[in-house]
């Protein structure tokens, strides 16, 4: 593993504590839409300001909305949540779809959780080399050509034989022991 990990932010997977077992919080608690005015690389966030932003505001009554006009200084998205992360976001030449599809991003996350290096309960200087575990993992490939709804892999693997399929399968072996002796005769006659 190399040293660039060491400067990301380090941390335990996490969820917001019950979030939608009662009613759903969104966890972006504000936005700031900074851009310049004349620059061209902040037209797409202009265009964005004119025609949706007060839909947006509207649609989130919850999301704080800033914006922000800076002189020369390219356009950005700021996302702040309620666990305190920051999530910055440049949006240099983009267009309003774009920065419309951005913001919807930032409004279902919970924090800058994609730029978290995940840390582990435990440590071992031998990792293990056996691979991940899918549910394809020991299936046979003859699984792979049915078409389902199928009945043979629908069926219990563990019923034990009835009376019947066992007394069938006794007729069986005995047709073939008795079609094998025939055989056997017949070879015997034509050698002789």
């Amino acid at each position: 593993m190399s040293n660039s990990h060491l400067f990301l932010k380090s941390g335990f997977p996490r969820a917001p504590l019950q979030n939608g077992l009662g009613r759903y919080v969104c966890q972006l608690q504000r936005i700031t839409l900074k851009f310049c005015k004349n620059n061209g690389s902040s037209r797409g966030m202009r265009d964005f300001i004119e025609n949706h932003l007060l839909d947006f505001a509207k649609e989130n009554p919850g999301i704080v909305v800033y914006v922000k006009p800076r002189r020369h200084r390219t356009p950005v998205l700021v996302g702040e949540y309620l666990n305190g992360d920051r999530e910055w976001l440049s949006c240099r030449n983009s267009t309003q779809e774009e920065i419309s599809k951005w913001i919807d991003l930032l409004k279902t996350q919970n924090g800058s959780s994609s730029s978290l290096r995940l840390r582990k309960m435990w440590h071992t200087d031998v990792p293990s080399i056996q691979g991940p575990w899918t549910p394809f993992l020991l299936r046979s490939p003859e699984a792979q050509d049915q078409k389902y709804p199928s009945e043979e892999s629908s069926k219990p693997l563990d019923i034990p034989q009835t009376a019947t399929e066992k007394l069938i399968e006794l007729f069986r072996q005995q047709q073939l022991e008795a079609g094998e002796s025939a055989n056997e005769v017949l070879s015997k006659k034509r050698a002789e």
